[in-house]
């Protein structure tokens, strides 16, 4: 895959506006709130399945060499301890299929945007809540129920995520055309 310089300066853009997002936290248990899946979306709808993805590959990569980019000011290896790591994989396959969506149609109404968000949401706790019980209960020995686990990790941060959804699409949708003439300007 070749990447322009223009990709290459938006993909790093995002993984810098991830990090940033992951900055602006409230604690809720073991998993943060965080303007983080905002930003993957956004990146998804405006850059694409390929850029945007690289977006997130470019944040964790950084976070994971130690640099402190994730919730709470952390970094490095032991982050993959963390049992907030697997939403972190998510946005990797969330931004993909996000871009996949919008991108492979070539529709961008709100309401596909909006779907295509949806879909991204359901990805991320497709991949954390799954590795937040494995940390939890195989880890840190807290034996807590499938149950327990989706209420701490998903159920309380619906109406955020939904919220956070929302405004992505909006704010994607606006966008959208800016970005796709500065691509194709020669």
């Amino acid at each position: 895959m070749k990447i322009t310089i223009k990709q290459m300066a938006s993909a790093s853009l995002f993984a810098s506006l991830t990090a940033l997002g992951a900055f602006i936290a409230i604690p809720a248990g073991p998993v943060m709130i965080t303007l983080q899946t905002f930003i993957v979306i956004l990146a998804a709808i405006l850059l694409g399945p390929k850029i945007g993805s690289l977006s997130q590959i470019i944040y964790i990569s950084i976070g994971l060499i130690g640099i402190p980019v994730f919730s709470g000011f952390t970094g490095g290896l032991q982050s993959f301890l963390k049992p907030s790591f697997g939403f972190l994989i998510g946005f990797i396959f969330a931004s993909y299929a996000i871009g996949k969506f919008l991108y492979a149609k070539n529709i961008f109404s709100f309401k596909y945007i909006f779907l295509a968000s949806l879909l991204g949401s359901i990805i991320i706790y497709i991949f954390g809540l799954p590795y937040m019980y494995l940390i939890l209960n195989v880890i840190m020995n807290l034996n807590l129920s499938l149950m327990d686990v989706i209420k701490m990790g998903c159920l309380i941060f619906l109406p955020g995520d939904l919220l956070k959804s929302v405004l992505a699409s909006i704010i994607g949708f606006k966008l959208l055309p800016i970005v796709k003439n500065l691509y194709n300007e020669v």
